[in-house]
């Protein structure tokens, strides 16, 4: 009979183990993103004013708080940590952006214009560290980060390409005109990004001219949209 009573007991100090496991193997892969993220944070802030090739692999690793060697659990080299950041500033950016145009009515076109600005200006002034590297970058840098600061915007121009198509009056535009007026809008948005970025902090009078400059740039672009004819 105690034979039986141990053998029942068994699954259950098996399942209880394999709870442990879960929960250790949880702990280490939560452990490994915030060391992940340790090193983003210390890459960004190193380069608050300086060029990305001017960083070097055991700084941003001491900045962390790890070990050089342990850099390499996380990313295989230094421009893979840039592209990293690249994704990451853009992410959040590209997601709040198409939030502010959900609406694809005509009439809502003007408040797409003012939400999808003030959605700008929030998020730059709240990661202006982010921006300030992607600028630098863009126009400064070289190699893989700069390919996917490219790349990443031309994937939002093709986004914005696709959400213009929705509109009752572009839907008779071609691919190339539509993708045309989402670049001149995304190139109207890093002018403004750059406006913000050489602002003193806490100018809020500069910060709002600023703001309006932008909208107003973005409205002369949507009025020349009804003489333009697209040939297909």
């Amino acid at each position: 009979m105690a034979d039986i009573e141990e053998v029942r007991t068994l699954p259950r100090v098996s399942t209880d183990q394999g709870a442990r496991a879960g929960e250790s193997t949880a702990t280490r892969r939560e452990r490994k993103e915030k060391t992940r993220q340790s090193l983003l944070a210390a890459a960004l802030d190193l380069l608050a004013d300086r060029g990305f090739a001017s960083l070097s692999l055991r700084e941003v690793a001491k900045r962390a708080g790890i070990v050089p060697t342990a850099f390499y659990r996380h990313f295989a080299s230094m421009d893979e940590l840039g592209v990293a950041l690249v994704e990451e500033s853009m992410r959040t950016l590209r997601t709040m952006i198409r939030t502010a145009r959900a609406d694809p009515s005509d009439a809502a076109f003007g408040g797409i214009i003012r939400a999808s600005v003030r959605t700008l200006h929030r998020h730059v002034r709240a990661h202006e560290d982010h921006f300030r590297f992607l600028t630098r970058e863009r126009y400064g840098g070289t190699g893989p980060v700069a390919r996917a600061i490219a790349m990443e915007l031309r994937l939002f121009s093709s986004e914005l390409a696709v959400d213009l198509a929705r509109f009752e009056f572009l839907r008779e535009w071609s691919t190339a005109d539509l993708h045309m007026m989402a670049e001149l809008i995304v190139t109207s948005m890093q002018a403004t990004v750059m406006d913000l970025l050489e602002v003193r902090p806490g100018d809020g009078e500069t910060d709002q001219a600023i703001v309006r400059t932008a909208e107003k740039r973005l409205r002369l672009i949507v009025l020349g949209v009804a003489n333009w004819q697209s040939k297909h």
